[in-house]
C-alpha cells in the first residue's frame, strides 16, 4: 500500500520543468538554433543589428556575449549604439581614448539612465580591445522639432548642426508598416502629430543608418530599439537603400510566456529571434 501511495502521490504532483532556459534563439521561420551556430553565420556579415528590450536582463547580457563571440572571429569590428547622440562622439572618443575619466562621459554625455547597469559593459569591453564605438543617433532635439514643427524644420538648422543627422533632405516612405502603426497611434493626438511621430522616428532610422555607414569596417555591431530594425524596416531599409550590397543581418528580441516554439506573431520579424521568458528580470 505505502508503494502504490507513493506513486499516487507522483502521478498527482504538477510536472516541474527540469530546465528552466533563460533564452532560446530562433531562425527567421521559427526553427530553434543553436547560439553558437547564429555567432557564426552573423560574423559573415557587413553589419549586424541588435534589436534590444531595453529594459531586459538577458538582452543586455547577451548582448556582451555576442559582442565578444564576434570579436574573436573578426577583430576588426565596430560598435555602434543607439543610446548615444551623434553630437556626443567626441565626448566617447575622449573617454575611449583615455583623455577624459567616466565623470566626464556621464556628466557630459547624454548617456541614458540605464547606462552603468546596461551600455558600461560594451563601452568598457570596446575601450579595452580599442574598438570604435559610434554614438549613432539623432541629438534629441531635432528629433522633437521634427515632431513639433515638422520635417521641413531641419532645413533651417545651420550647417554646423546638420552635420549630426542624415543629409537632407531625408527619403522618408511612411507606406512601411511600422511608420502606419506609428501613425495610427497618434490618431488622438493633435491633427498632424501622428505623421510627424513617424517622421520623427524615421529620422532616428536615417540617422543611425548614415553614421553605420559613415563608420562602416570589416563588420559592424549596431545595438538599438527592437522597433527600429524590426520586420527588416527602419535602419535596416535605410541601409538597404543607400547600398542594395549590403550584407546585413538582423537580430530582434522577443517576449514569451513559453520558449517551447516561437508565435506565430514573432516569426519573421528579423533574421535571428532571441525569444525571452516574459518573467525575465527588468533592469529598470
Amino acid at each position: 500500500m505505502r508503494f502504490v501511495a507513493v506513486v499516487f502521490l507522483l502521478l498527482a504532483s504538477p510536472v516541474i520543468a527540469q530546465d528552466k532556459p533563460a533564452y532560446k534563439v530562433f531562425t527567421q521561420e521559427g526553427k530553434a538554433i543553436a547560439y553558437d551556430k547564429m555567432i557564426k553565420d552573423v560574423s559573415k556579415n557587413d553589419i549586424v543589428l541588435f534589436g534590444e528590450l531595453h529594459d531586459n536582463a538577458i538582452d543586455h547580457w547577451l548582448e556582451l556575449q555576442v559582442t565578444k563571440d564576434i570579436y574573436t572571429i573578426q577583430p576588426d569590428l565596430v560598435l555602434g549604439f543607439e543610446m548615444f547622440e551623434a553630437d556626443d562622439q567626441i565626448v566617447l572618443n575622449e573617454y575611449l581614448n583615455g583623455t577624459i575619466e567616466e565623470r566626464h562621459l556621464l556628466n557630459e554625455a547624454k548617456v541614458w539612465d540605464n547606462y552603468k547597469n546596461d551600455y558600461k559593459p560594451l563601452v568598457e569591453f570596446a575601450k579595452e580591445k580599442k574598438l570604435p564605438a559610434i554614438a549613432s543617433n539623432i541629438p534629441r532635439r531635432y528629433a522633437n522639432l521634427v515632431y513639433r514643427k515638422g520635417i521641413e524644420s531641419l532645413q533651417t538648422l545651420p550647417d554646423e548642426a546638420k552635420q549630426w543627422i542624415a543629409p537632407l533632405p531625408m527619403d522618408i516612405d511612411l507606406n512601411l508598416p511600422g511608420y502606419k502603426g506609428m501613425m495610427s497611434m497618434g490618431g488622438h493626438q493633435p491633427s498632424g502629430s501622428g505623421e510627424n511621430m513617424a517622421k520623427s522616428q524615421a529620422t532616428k532610422d536615417a540617422t543611425m543608418a548614415h553614421f553605420i555607414l559613415k563608420n562602416k569596417k570589416t563588420i559592424t555591431l549596431h545595438f538599438n530599439g527592437a522597433y527600429h530594425s524590426q520586420n527588416f524596416e527602419g535602419i535596416n531599409w535605410y541601409l538597404k537603400k543607400a547600398d542594395p550590397k549590403l550584407k546585413i543581418v538582423t537580430i530582434h528580441s522577443v517576449e514569451q510566456d513559453s520558449l517551447d516554439k516561437l508565435d506565430d506573431a514573432n516569426k519573421n520579424t528579423a533574421d535571428y529571434i532571441i525569444c525571452i521568458p516574459k518573467d525575465m528580470t527588468k533592469t529598470y
